[in-house]
């Protein structure tokens, strides 16, 4: 059993409030849950306004298979936001 991690680093200029952040973050953690299945929700910076920090999770079989749905993941976050990415890391397990 392998987990594959990831963190994204993102920023979003348009959001002057929480609850603007808080639509932001419920449409991209629902797109990641619904669309690859995995564990993701915002994991740091709530009570800043423009900065969204989401982890994502899963369990594989395989390293490759890892590699393979985080190049998946980070290219769909990068096409279904407007939110420019700052950064990404990422950690097998």
């Amino acid at each position: 059993m392998i987990i594959a991690a990831m963190t994204f680093r993102l920023h979003a200029p348009w959001v002057h409030s929480l609850k603007e952040k808080r639509m932001v973050v419920k449409s991209i953690v629902a797109q990641l849950q619904n669309h690859f299945h995995v564990s993701a929700a915002e994991i740091d910076e709530q009570d800043t306004h423009q900065i969204i920090v989401i982890g994502v999770a899963a369990i594989v079989p395989h390293n490759a298979i890892a590699d393979h749905l985080m190049d998946e993941i980070s290219t769909f976050v990068e096409m279904n936001t407007e939110a420019e990415i700052l950064d990404e890391q990422r950690e097998i397990r």
